[in-house]
């Protein structure tokens, strides 16, 4: 019979688990079975024997080894307790042992069942990586190495999913520069790239790139335009050039493409362009990926097609999170297929009542500014439009609220419910002129009243989606001017309407419920309320305009405002409580063929998120403590 005591001394005493929090080691304790060895007990056959989980030493000895393609012993390894095995095995090898295993005569170990294990490893990062970087030192043994078989496919391999999504572009193949100068005639140019069997050629002027060809460029720029060959290419180019680090991901580089509407990027080293990458190439490094889907959203027409696309959207987050890919990534799905979407919307609008009689721009704000939308959405949206004469105000606010409000309806058709609170660019407060919202910021930063806060943190978190660059630009110039002034009392507000969400823990540590209909549950928007704001606080403070929370998270690292711990603690546990959220969301929608809300059933818990919940809350306790010390100390004690 197993005795609890043993398991968590165990725990206490083998790498990672050691590492756990206490908490977290005591909510497994009942999951482990007890195994006890007679005399050389064959446990494992290399990539024959399935894996249940993982082994941990109590008593005894196992024997490790490769078996060569004579069955001799190769790279034999005894170890006693405290150790664990399987996780590189569960991880990396499609769940099959990656070494032969002998337990000898008197050996006990307590195995924690697969299922459990891979939750620990979502749950903790640092445990995770544990097996991966042990993975990858001993992968530069070339014995070892060579014993190893690659994992087969994205289906059948826990850690290959999750490096598809974490492979950085310096790991893939980028094609070379083919360039050519500005005054080059169009004819030498539509050479060069059938010489070099190249698709896309660029325009160097000195050693700066300023715009791009490509076989498209011809076609519509030249040929349809019926422009003489012998001109210079510079008159017919492409551009803006969009450009990507060889540090960033693999998914960066699709998302940042959809984006912007580029089928080529640039790839940038050090400061210097080695190579670009086509959209064509990364989707093929993508294979059957949930990215290639949003490609087919860009090429959907009508409202019907697009409301279908949307409805689509929980599945393939549903895809997401069960290969193990973060849930940053799975937001940024979501994200940008709600782009889309609105992206055509907005189009399509235009289409119908004309072009807009001014620049503007057409900004998301709330979630959807941070790029962190759930598959619960509602419109989070305004507009801003340029400053006009006085006898074309009317005509040009006239415009804008028509275009808002067709914009609005349509969304709302597709899938995307009008926002109750009326945070929407068809309410006409939140339609003006880019006058008017600075005149609306200060107001809101000089009469520091609890609203106003609300207001500003809504509006701070705003992201241009459609429209001219510099009126948002002109705006933020704006708002970096007037948070250097001194505004204690503004910021404290700000802290304080940080404050007003706690963590849902009651007195004795235990997450606080209410009961809907016959269920216990929690709501997990608020309780990850009080991360955003407060990461919002400190970019505040720090006047960093990134929108998103991990990206303004990852600044205030490089800044120094927080220590690389506190950023993995609160990049973990906003992203791990968001894994949970939009886990329940699919499965609301998937499952019970329910809208998707908030409310997360205590019953859908395992013990390990439970314990792993508990722990992220009570950092986010120790942050907000921080944040009243900080800001509003001196306004409110």
């Amino acid at each position: 019979m197993k005795n609890p005591e043993v398991i968590l001394s165990i725990l206490k005493s083998t790498p990672p688990f050691q590492a756990l929090p206490d908490s977290l080691q005591l909510s497994i304790i009942d999951i482990f079975h007890e195994y006890r060895f007679s005399k050389d007990t064959l446990v494992y056959r290399q990539n024959i024997t399935d894996m249940d989980g993982v082994d941990l030493i109590f008593e005894g000895e196992y024997e490790t080894f490769f078996l060569d393609d004579l069955d001799n012993k190769r790279l034999t390894e005894i170890h006693h307790k405290p150790y664990c095995f399987g996780g590189i095995s569960v991880l990396l090898n499609r769940t099959k042992a990656l070494k032969s295993v002998i337990a000898k005569k008197g050996t006990v170990i307590y195995r924690l069942p697969r299922k459990n294990f891979i939750e620990l490893c979502n749950a903790n990062e640092e445990f995770f990586h544990f097996f991966t970087n042990s993975f990858g030192r001993r992968m530069l043994d070339e014995e070892f190495s060579h014993f190893v078989k690659s994992p087969a496919s994205f289906e059948e391999s826990y850690f290959a999913a999750d490096q598809l999504y974490s492979r950085k572009i310096e790991h893939i193949t980028y094609k070379d520069i083919v360039s050519s100068a500005p005054e080059t005639p169009i004819y030498e140019v539509a050479k060069t790239m059938a010489n070099q069997k190249v698709s896309c050629l660029f325009i160097k002027d000195d050693n700066s790139i300023i715009g791009y060809v490509t076989d498209m460029t011809l076609r519509d720029n030249v040929v349809a335009q019926q422009i003489p060959v012998d001109h210079p290419i510079v008159e017919v180019m492409d551009n803006p050039i969009v450009s990507i680090s060889d540090q960033s991901y693999l998914y960066e580089a699709v998302l940042k493409m959809f984006r912007t509407k580029s089928r080529y990027l640039l790839v940038e080293k050090e400061g210097n362009y080695v190579g670009f990458l086509s959209r064509n190439r990364l989707l093929s490094e993508q294979g059957q990926s949930p990215l290639v889907f949003i490609q087919s959203v860009k090429l959907a027409e009508t409202l019907d097609e697009l409301r279908e696309k949307w409805n689509n959207v929980p599945e393939i987050i549903h895809q997401l999170l069960g290969r193990g890919v973060n849930a940053e990534i799975a937001n940024q799905v979501i994200t940008t297929v709600a782009d889309s979407i609105a992206l055509k919307v907005i189009e399509k609008v235009i289409g119908e009542i004309g072009e807009p009689p001014a620049k503007f721009v057409f900004m998301v704000t709330g979630s959807e500014g941070r790029k962190e939308q759930t598959l619960m959405t509602d419109q989070d949206n305004a507009i801003i439009y340029e400053d006009k004469a006085n006898e074309q105000r009317e005509l040009v606010r006239d415009y804008f609220l028509r275009f808002a409000t067709h914009v609005s309806d349509h969304l709302n058709t597709i899938g995307f419910s009008y926002c109750t609170g009326g945070y929407m660019a068809s309410n006409p407060e939140w339609t003006h002129s880019l006058s008017h919202w600075k005149n609306s910021y200060k107001k809101w930063i000089e009469e520091s009243v609890p609203e106003n806060a609300i207001k500003f943190s809504t509006f701070f978190d705003c992201r241009r989606l459609y429209g001219a660059p510099e009126i948002i630009d002109q705006l933020k110039e704006f708002l970096n001017i007037e948070l250097q002034r001194p505004n204690d009392r503004f910021f404290a507000f700000i802290a304080k309407n940080a404050l007003q969400y706690e963590p849902p823990l009651t007195f004795f540590k235990a997450i606080k419920t209410q009961t809907i209909g016959s269920s216990e549950v929690f709501n997990i928007k608020k309780a990850m309320t009080p991360i955003v704001d407060l990461v919002r606080v400190y970019a505040l403070k720090n006047r960093i305009y990134e929108e998103n929370t991990g990206g303004r998270l990852k600044q205030l690292l490089d800044l120094g405002v927080f220590t690389q711990e506190q950023y993995e603690e609160l990049h973990q546990s906003y992203y791990y409580l968001m894994s949970i959220r939009l886990k329940n969301q699919a499965n609301q929608i998937r499952i019970a063929k329910l809208s998707p809300n908030n409310y997360v059933p205590m019953d859908s818990l395992t013990n390990i998120e439970k314990a792993t919940i508990k722990e992220i809350f009570k950092t986010i306790n120790n942050f907000q403590l921080g944040i009243k010390v900080k800001f509003t100390s001196n306004l409110f004690g």
